[in-house]
C-alpha cells in the first residue's frame, strides 16, 4: 500500500465519503491481509478489517500525520487483530481450496497444489504461535516492516520486537521439522 495524499486524508477525516472510499479502496487488501496473518482465518479477517475501519473512520480526524497512514493503520490493525485472537482463542485455519479445476496442464496442478500446501504449512506454523508472536513475524517477515516500525506499530520497546522475534523463529524451526520433515 502506498501512502495516500495528505489532502485525501483530510478530506475523508471532515466526513467526504467519496474520499473515504478512496481510502477504503487503497487500503483495504492490506489491512485484510495483516489481520489474516494475525488471526488465521479468513472470516475473522474480515471481521477485523471491517471493525478496524470503523475505528479508522471514526479516528481519522485524530491523525496528526507524525506518522505515514500505512504505519498508524498498521498499528490499528495489528493490535485490533491481536485483541480479536486472543478474545476468541479460535486458532483456525484456513480450509483447504480445491487446487485445479478440470482440464488443468498436470504441472500447472502440480505447482499450484505445491504453493498451496506451503501456504497451510505457514499458515499451520502461524497458528501455533501466540498473537503477540504471530503479529511480530508477520509485520517482519511478511510485510517487510523493520525492528523500529514493529515497535512502533505495536507500542512495544524494540527489545521486546527482537525477543518474540528470536522465540517464535525458534518455535517454527522445532515445528517446522515436527510437522514437515521433508
Amino acid at each position: 500500500m502506498e501512502d495516500l495524499a495528505r489532502d485525501m486524508l483530510i478530506k475523508a477525516s471532515q466526513g467526504d465519503m467519496q474520499a473515504f472510499e478512496e481510502l477504503y479502496k487503497a487500503s483495504s487488501s492490506f489491512i485484510y491481509n495483516v489481520a489474516l496473518r494475525i488471526v488465521n482465518n479468513r472470516e475473522d479477517a474480515l471481521e477485523v478489517a471491517q471493525e478496524v475501519f470503523m475505528i479508522i473512520y471514526d479516528k481519522l480526524k485524530t491523525f496528526r500525520f507524525e506518522s505515514s497512514f500505512k504505519t498508524w493503520a498498521y498499528r490499528i490493525t495489528a493490535n485490533h487483530a491481536i485483541n480479536f485472537a486472543k478474545k476468541s482463542s479460535r486458532a483456525r485455519t484456513v480450509p483447504f481450496e480445491e487446487a485445479a479445476g478440470e482440464g488443468a496442464v498436470y504441472n500447472e496442478a502440480r505447482d499450484h497444489i505445491d504453493q498451496e500446501h506451503d501456504r497451510q504449512l505457514v499458515e499451520r506454523l502461524l497458528g501455533e504461535l501466540n498473537p503477540d508472536q504471530r503479529a511480530c513475524v508477520v509485520l517482519r517477515d511478511i510485510q517487510g516492516l523493520s525492528y523500529e516500525e514493529i515497535a512502533q506499530t505495536l507500542s512495544i520497546n524494540i527489545n521486546t520486537v527482537r525477543s518474540r522475534l528470536k522465540r517464535s523463529r525458534e518455535k517454527l524451526m522445532s515445528l517446522r521439522k515436527a510437522v514437515d520433515p521433508a
